[in-house]
């Protein structure tokens, strides 16, 4: 079962876009010989044999392409100047150097807009700690750019899948209408970071003179890749908003979706930022912080090495704890958080409770360039405090990206309670390639009156805002 990146809770439709409207006469809900779109779900009608499909061959040659010559000024080209890559698929991330992996990273974004779940560190913890491998549904097929000096110039997070979870970006309703249209939706072809709903580059290229020629080929590689291993679709899920354009002008289908961040705009402390808030919301907040306080609980931030292998066990049995109480599945190991500890530590914020000296609840955090990324919020069984979720998530994270000189908190998916403690609706962007063409128009349709609602949610949202007016 999908669940929320914060809480790890099962997915819901929003009630904001309410139930899927069927009857004959609704404008969003429309029938063809194939399939019948409604808002949410899109179903089918086969009549006839499922067809087969031929086996596979994994990890094929993607061939080389030839690059052209430049005619920038200020651009030289001799004997060492790339004439071609080549483009191959490795069933692991550990066949490429993290040096390699994490140019082609920083490249894509910038040092400054560090991402950290594009890194080889984030990516090589869910492969070796096994939870995001071929025997759970995420087969790696990365693919890499070379030149034909053996530089790698380019790098695509990728994966065949067997089943839709841990993605948040729903498209089981097109798996359902897919079967009944007569062939197979599984495998899929998923370009993103296993169960982490963080908008990041997913064509990573270096730097380069070639670097726009060199994303276009990549592109073009996937979606040959896709007919090749003839699967039915490729799915890029939270790119940034560039490549999302790009995708579309490829042939992507493209959709949006709802996030909910928290903005620094320049405070100087938790009270500065409640000065913009109206009065009954930052009243309610400041009565939810007093009430975790009544408890006598101890906030602790712990970064880097203060973050012990105890701390790790305490919070892998906080996460069990939440998705087997809300009914969602453990994606995550045990040895993943050790991994993730060992490897990207600099890069962690674990906020922890204590009661009496034990560690009772934490929140897990990513620290990027200018963001910070929550992750993760469990507690122990037995324990209840009111409003410690929102103290741990969201009231601590704020504190700390003030005090970390960050430009944004993303508390990820779902939660419109988010809103009126500082969290505000942004878009996230997905493309989808899909191969059969009868099957590509019904979700193309679909999508265009999904994307309007979205679009008209996002309105609604922002007019409930809790900000004074003129802060936003």
């Amino acid at each position: 079962m999908a669940t929320c990146c914060c809480c790890s809770v099962p997915y819901r439709p929003s009630h904001f876009l309410g139930s899927p409207l069927r009857h004959p006469g609704n404008p969003l809900c429309r029938k063809s010989s194939l399939v019948m779109v409604s808002t949410f779900k899109v179903t089918a009608l086969f009549w006839g044999p499922k067809r087969i499909k031929e086996p596979r061959e994994l990890n094929p040659s993607l061939g080389a392409y030839e690059l052209l010559k430049s005619s920038s000024e200020g651009v030289s080209v001799d004997d060492k100047t790339p004439r071609e890559i080549s483009l191959s698929v490795v069933s692991s991330i550990s066949d490429i150097s993290s040096n390699d992996w994490d140019a082609c990273a920083t490249d894509a974004t910038s040092p400054e807009k560090f991402n950290p779940f594009i890194s080889h560190g984030f990516l090589s913890s869910l492969e070796e700690s096994r939870s995001a491998i071929k025997e759970t549904g995420w087969l790696p097929q990365h693919i890499v750019a070379q030149d034909e000096h053996k530089n790698i110039i380019g790098v695509v997070p990728l994966y065949l899948k067997s089943h839709s979870y841990g993605e948040y970006v729903f498209d089981h309703s097109w798996a359902d209408a897919y079967y009944r249209y007569g062939s197979q939706y599984y495998p899929k072809l998923q370009s993103s970071v296993p169960f982490t709903p963080v908008t990041g580059h997913r064509i990573l290229v270096r730097n380069t003179w070639y670097r726009d020629q060199v994303f276009d080929i990549l592109v073009m590689a996937l979606k040959d890749l896709t007919a090749k291993l003839r699967i039915s679709s490729l799915h890029i899920t939270f790119p940034s908003e560039n490549e999302w354009h790009k995708l579309k002008q490829s042939g992507f289908l493209p959709r949006i979706g709802i996030q909910y961040h928290w903005k620094n705009r320049n405070y100087k402390n938790f009270d500065d930022f409640l000065m913009d808030m109206k009065q009954s919301k930052r009243k309610n907040i400041r009565q939810e912080r007093k009430k975790v306080l009544a408890h006598n609980l101890k906030m602790k931030r712990l970064f880097g090495d203060e973050i012990k292998a105890k701390h790790w066990d305490s919070f892998y049995k906080f996460y069990r704890n939440t998705t087997d109480n809300k009914w969602g599945s453990a994606y995550l190991t045990r040895d993943f958080f050790h991994i993730l500890g060992s490897k990207m530590g600099d890069h962690i914020l674990l906020i922890a409770a204590e009661d009496e000296g034990e560690l009772v609840a934490g929140a897990l955090n990513l620290i990027g360039g200018d963001t910070l990324f929550g992750r993760l919020w469990g507690c122990l069984p037995h324990v209840y405090f009111p409003n410690l979720h929102f103290e741990a998530c969201y009231y601590q994270a704020i504190e700390a990206a003030i005090d970390l000189n960050l430009t944004k908190v993303e508390a990820g998916a779902q939660g419109e309670h988010k809103i009126q403690r500082g969290y505000l609706p942004i878009t996230t962007f997905s493309g989808h390639y899909i191969l059969d063409d009868d099957f590509r128009k019904v979700i193309d349709n679909f999508l265009v009156y999904e994307t309007e609602q979205v679009k008209h949610v996002m309105q609604l949202l922002h007019e409930s805002g809790p900000f004074k007016e003129g802060i936003i």
